[in-house]
């Protein structure tokens, strides 16, 4: 499965404003938004800059990538 993985830049932000620590890593599937402080990518990736065609997000800095991947050191997602 395809996932898509990118930081938001928003939530940065509000974490600074309100002195928070929520989750500012989003990995995106076909399936759902996971949000996460680490992600470690156990293979093959590919970084992508495409500032003329965001992701519906909003993202224009990416990683994709079809390999498994552990978020904060526990959840797996294949």
């Amino acid at each position: 499965m395809k996932k898509k993985i990118h930081i938001n830049q928003h939530v940065i932000r509000a974490n600074k404003k309100n002195n928070t620590t929520d989750p500012v890593i989003t990995v995106k599937t076909s399936k759902s938004n996971v949000y996460a402080n680490e992600v470690e990518i156990l293979g093959k990736s590919k970084l992508i800059y495409r500032p003329d065609k965001p992701l519906a997000c909003g993202a224009r800095v990416w990683i994709e990538t079809n390999e498994k991947v552990i978020l904060d050191q526990e959840k797996i997602i294949e």
